[in-house]
């Protein structure tokens, strides 16, 4: 396995490993490197410079990371709003009553999502009603 430095287009730096340099060299071509910040597959190597690890190169690297790593979450995030959009019923400030309903059959079951204050989660949660919280960020799409 190698690793290399890679740059898309938009100048957004990223490595990656392959089991050689033709498998990078392939997948490019393939347009399936893919920048994990701006979705670009006009990838090439960065300049590498050897790896000489020292506890100030360890921490650059780990500094450097943290931008990718952000927008990766940040996709994912996104990624998981526009499934919860998708696949379940808006029900705004009434998500805690709704629920309630829901967990004891007053309506029929189905997946919903919409805004609840924290007393309302508390409340849920000690009433043993089943319920995930997501961090919802802002749409990519505008």
């Amino acid at each position: 396995m190698i690793v290399f430095d890679l740059i898309c287009d938009n100048q957004h730096t990223f490595e990656a490993w392959f089991k050689d340099s033709k498998t990078f060299d392939r997948q490019r071509r393939k347009k399936q490197v893919i920048c994990p910040v701006c979705d670009s597959t006009k990838v090439e190597k960065a300049l590498m410079a050897p790896n000489i690890a020292t506890a100030q190169s360890k921490e650059r690297a780990e500094s450097s990371r943290k931008p990718v790593m952000a927008a990766n979450m940040m996709k994912m995030l996104s990624e998981a709003r526009k499934m919860v959009e998708e696949k379940c019923d808006y029900v705004g400030p009434k998500f805690a009553e709704e629920a309630r309903k829901i967990h004891h059959g007053e309506v029929d079951k189905r997946d919903i999502y919409g805004e609840a204050t924290k007393e309302e989660t508390e409340e849920l949660r000690e009433e043993g009603i089943e319920f995930g919280e997501l961090p919802w960020v802002p749409r990519m799409d505008n």
